[in-house]
C-alpha cells in the first residue's frame, strides 16, 4: 500500500488532494500546521472536519497537527495576525501578493519530508495549482522541481515530491472532487482568508472558489457574509 504524507490546510485544495489518494487506496497521513494566520483556527477546524468525514466512510487516514506559530511570529505578511488588513479583490491582482508568507511551503514540506522518512511513507503531496503560480513563489513548477531534489538528496532517494494538480486550474481541481466516488466534502472546507466565522466572499481566495464554482455550474455548498 503507497503511503502519503499529505499537506492538509483544509481549504477545498488540499480536501480534493486527500481524496485522490484515498480513492487510490492510499494510506494517507495529514499534516495541517498552525503559523499564526488569520484564518488559522478555521482553516484546522476544516481539517480536522474533513479528516473525520473520511475516517466515518473507513479510509486509512491520519491527521498530525504542528504548531508553527512562534517560528513565524517575526515573519511579515498580511496574512499573519502580526500583519495589515486582508486585501480584497481579485485574485490575480497585486495586491494579493500581500498575503504571501516567506517560506512557508519550504518550511511545511522540510517537517512533512522529515515525517514521511520517520513513518517510512514514500511521498510528500501538495495541493498547488496553477492559479498559484502568479502569485506565491512556493507553488510554482520551479519550486517543486527544486523542492523535489532537495528532499530526494536529504532523504537518500526515500521520499518524493507529488503535486498533481499542478496544472490545474480551481475549476478542474473542483471537477475532480465531485468525480470523486465519495464527492470531497466543500461544505466543510475553508477558503476565506479573513479572521471572522463566516466566508467574506471578498478576498481574493474567495472570489477565486466562488469562480471556480460558477466555471462548473455548481452552487458552492458553504454561505457567505452579506
Amino acid at each position: 500500500m503507497k503511503k502519503v504524507v499529505l499537506g492538509l490546510s483544509g481549504g477545498m485544495d488540499s480536501a480534493t488532494l486527500l481524496g485522490y489518494y484515498l480513492e487510490q487506496g492510499a494510506e494517507v497521513h495529514c499534516c495541517s500546521f498552525y503559523y499564526g494566520s488569520k484564518h488559522g483556527g478555521f482553516e484546522l477546524q476544516a481539517a480536522k472536519d474533513v479528516v473525520a468525514f473520511y475516517q466515518r466512510h473507513g479510509y486509512l487516514v491520519t491527521h498530525h497537527l504542528f504548531d508553527l506559530s512562534q517560528v513565524f511570529k517575526d515573519f511579515n505578511s498580511a496574512l499573519l495576525l502580526s500583519g495589515g488588513d486582508i486585501p480584497e479583490g481579485h485574485y490575480e491582482e497585486e495586491s494579493m501578493k500581500q498575503t504571501v508568507v516567506p517560506g512557508r511551503n519550504l518550511i511545511f514540506a522540510s517537517i512533512m519530508a522529515g515525517l514521511a522518512e520517520s513513518i517510512e511513507a514514500d511521498v510528500i503531496a501538495l495541493g498547488v495549482h496553477s492559479g498559484d503560480h502568479h502569485i506565491y513563489p512556493d507553488c510554482r513548477p520551479e519550486f517543486i522541481a527544486a523542492l523535489t531534489m532537495a528532499i530526494h538528496r536529504s532523504t537518500e532517494n526515500k521520499v518524493k515530491v507529488e503535486a498533481p494538480f499542478l496544472s490545474d486550474t480551481k475549476a478542474t481541481i473542483l471537477m475532480r472532487g465531485y468525480g470523486c466516488e465519495i464527492p470531497v466534502p466543500y461544505a466543510l472546507t475553508r477558503t476565506c482568508y479573513k479572521n471572522q466565522i463566516k466566508a467574506c466572499g471578498k478576498c481574493g481566495s474567495c472570489q477565486e472558489r466562488i469562480e471556480a464554482f460558477q466555471i462548473i455550474g455548481s452552487k458552492d455548498p458553504i454561505e457567505y457574509e452579506g
